[in-house]
């Protein structure tokens, strides 16, 4: 009779007393009501502890965690504590052995601070309205001491709340007269009412205003575009003006829905208050008020208007700017000429727009580029309109990808006054390790950047040789991959860390591109409206095309017969008649249809072969990337605020903005000043940005747009 095996899935029985917890499978822990306890593994104790013996149930879950009995999530649930407390309990226990797990003797070490006259000044101070963490700044005491002497101390009270407390979720004043008249002509634009209150959804996506009104957009536009004019120049009235048309879509943007019927999944109430209006206005009304900027045709002045005042503001940001395409894909039914997009590695329907950013990656210029264009081309038309910005006397650097590569072209940028910074393009022969010198560069967020680089100057020929210019190669060596970077530039800095910098830090303006595309909707068809294609343009024939792919198939018909004959004389196998006869016919066929291809000219213009093509329309796409390049510059001075608050800023700023802009926020006027008190975060460490945040913004003293109201933000106590 054959011997019965156990199952090899079949876990070992255990037994553990009634009452104990399952922490995982094998795992159980008891705890006693006073406090003592037993881990049980697979039914033997394993672990235990007394009532009054802390350090031995430390060791245990210190210990099941490092011997993988139970993962570090099962365990801190098993023992009532959060992940982070084990980590710090294993860290202790790693570095100081059993002795780190006692638990520290609790107690004042020194005398406490919370003198009589400290009491009165936290008492003064509070009277005053200030949070708890500016108490504790003044003071010189921790937040959690100003909290301690708010609770015990008698000589602090806490204001009670009167009759003009602030009411929760306050509905905005009906506005709906002002709408009355603005419909019979009597009334331009509703002027901006602000609707007092706490607990008011959206109302953090105010702290954009102060990194907003910098930018110039609201007097960009209207400077362009006059207070609610249209093409005949003639003052037409509206209820939503020039600034709550820009301010609605800011506010769209900044709260992820960037396009226009992104406002039906927005309360319309709560971003009426941001504009101090009842309510936002529809999805139509936008458009139509959209449409009859477009039909003006200005957005090209309003987009060198913003550009003129971020030069004005901004000097130092624009000495180096990168340049660059960006491919729309088109996925309608119009009739688009198709562009190669790189991100999806296909050729499809697409438009093209030639962005311009700073150094610091924020955006200056767009427009439309021609069908075809290379960036090679497009760069003419960057010198041309740079040098109209930062006049004759400017020297701007200008930043490309190997796109851009025309030595040609880079002796005529340089004729012009610029300097440049690219990759080399084509083979280069690799350089010995000994030609590499070590350099460091520190960089604005204070980061020490280690390049191995050679540094040589080269001339670079081209016209066959003909013509040649002097230039500059600076070449990095990555030592983990041995792979080498050849940078070319005509700038003669003595630090070739800071040229290698400045073209690594290329990746700025991709992302900006990324983000804008991900938040902004810079993809997004803002408008259906087309205009036709320039029928005079040259595109390949599609008659050449067909007649080249019948050569092509001929060829290789011709090729695989000859391989045959081949394998014929080899078996000593004659050719016959027949298959003579035939090899010539098919050279008659070739040449035949070889005349006829060159017969066809190869291009043809674009009316004759598609009568149909368009290109999508530009005016409303523009104006509203100039909106969201106003946005995104806003937010990125924002960054630069919040940065010194918080140690992640490099990698969270952006996402730690997108949480305030959709927090709840107190608003309540107080004279002339306009205060916005912002509810805490979702993390301790947040709030304290935020805190930080609001000290800065305040500083600007920056005016809610259409009032004589000062803004003031600080983050409301729990």
């Amino acid at each position: 009779m054959a011997k019965r095996s156990a199952h090899p899935k079949s876990p070992p029985l255990h037994l553990v007393p009634f009452g104990a917890r399952s922490i995982v499978t094998g795992v159980d822990m008891l705890e006693h009501d006073d406090g003592s306890g037993v881990v049980f593994l697979w039914g033997m104790a394993s672990w235990c502890w007394s009532s009054d013996d802390v350090a031995a149930r430390r060791l245990a879950a210190v210990q099941m965690a490092e011997s993988g009995a139970a993962s570090v999530k099962a365990v801190a649930v098993g023992f009532g504590i959060e992940e982070p407390t084990l980590w710090r309990w294993r860290d202790t226990y790693r570095r100081n052995g059993i002795a780190g797990l006692l638990p520290k003797k609790m107690g004042p070490k020194r005398a406490s601070k919370l003198t009589e006259d400290t009491l009165g000044e936290i008492a003064q101070l509070r009277n005053k309205g200030l949070s708890l963490r500016s108490i504790g700044e003044r003071v010189g005491i921790s937040h959690d001491s100003v909290k301690r002497a708010l609770k015990s101390s008698p000589v602090i009270s806490t204001p009670q709340l009167t009759d003009t407390a602030l009411v929760p979720l306050a509905i905005p004043k009906d506005r709906g007269k002002e709408r009355k008249a603005a419909s019979e002509g009597m009334l331009l634009e509703a002027a901006p009412v602000v609707c007092q209150g706490a607990s008011l959804p959206l109302v953090g996506s105010l702290v954009i205003l102060p990194g907003l009104v910098p930018t110039g957009l609201l007097d960009a536009f209207s400077s362009v575009y006059g207070h609610g004019r249209n093409v005949g120049g003639s003052v037409r009235a509206a209820f939503y003006g020039l600034r709550s048309l820009v301010c609605v879509i800011v506010f769209s943007l900044l709260l992820g829905e960037p396009r226009a019927e992104g406002l039906t999944r927005l309360d319309p109430v709560a971003i009426g208050r941001l504009l101090g209006l009842d309510r936002a206005p529809e999805v139509s009304r936008l458009r139509f008020r959209l449409r009859e900027l477009a039909r003006e045709e200005r957005s090209d002045k309003l987009i060198m208007s913003l550009a003129q005042h971020h030069i004005e503001s901004r000097p130092s940001a624009v000495g180096l700017l990168y340049v660059d395409g960006h491919v729309r894909a088109y996925h309608g039914k119009a009739e688009i000429s198709k562009a190669h997009v790189a991100r999806m590695r296909l050729a499809m329907p697409a438009e093209i727009d030639t962005w311009i950013c700073d150094r610091f990656g924020d955006g200056l210029l767009v427009w439309q580029a021609p069908v075809g264009a290379s960036l090679a081309n497009e760069l003419r038309l960057v010198a041309t309109k740079v040098r109209s910005l930062l006049g004759e006397d400017a020297h701007p650097t200008i930043c490309f990808d190997r796109g851009g590569w025309s030595p040609k072209l880079f002796c005529e940028l340089i004729q012009g006054g610029f300097d440049i910074l690219t990759y080399r393009k084509g083979p280069v022969p690799a350089k010995e390790r000994e030609a590499f010198r070590s350099y460091s560069f520190t960089d604005e967020l204070g980061r020490c950047q280690n390049y191995l680089l050679a540094d040589e100057k080269i001339v670079i020929g081209y016209d066959r040789n003909r013509m040649s210019f002097d230039c500059r190669q600076i070449t990095r060596l990555d030592e983990q991959s041995g792979h080498q970077t050849q940078i070319i530039t005509t700038r003669d800095d003595s630090d070739p860390a800071l040229l290698a910098y400045a073209m690594f830090s290329r990746w700025r303006q991709e992302n900006f591109f990324r983000y804008l595309r991900t938040h902004y909707g810079l993809d997004a068809l803002d408008a259906y409206e087309t205009t036709p294609d320039d029928p005079d343009r040259l595109v390949a024939n599609p008659a050449r095309r067909d007649a080249n792919r019948l050569v092509k198939q001929s060829q290789e018909a011709i090729v695989q017969a000859q391989a045959m004959q081949g394998r014929m004389a080899i078996e000593n196998r004659e050719i016959t008649p027949e298959t003579a006869a035939t090899f010539a016919d098919a050279d008659a066929e070739l040449k035949a249809r070889k005349s006829l291809a060159r017969s066809i000219p190869s291009k043809v213009p674009l009316g004759e072969v598609r009568p149909d093509a368009v290109r999508l329309g530009t005016e409303r796409k523009r104006i509203i990337d100039a909106i969201r390049m106003a946005t995104y510059n806003a937010e990125s001075a924002l960054v630069r605020m919040i940065a010194p608050h918080y140690a992640r800023a490099e990698d969270e700023a952006r996402s730690l903005l997108r949480e305030i802009f959709k927090s709840s926020a107190d608003l309540e006027i107080e004279g002339t000043t306009l205060h916005v008190r912002i509810e805490p975060l979702s993390a301790p460490r947040r709030t304290r940005a935020l805190e930080g945040l609001c000290q800065e913004l305040t500083a600007t003293k920056t005016t809610y747009p259409g009032t004589n109201l000062t803004l003031a933000y600080s983050v409301k106590e729990r």
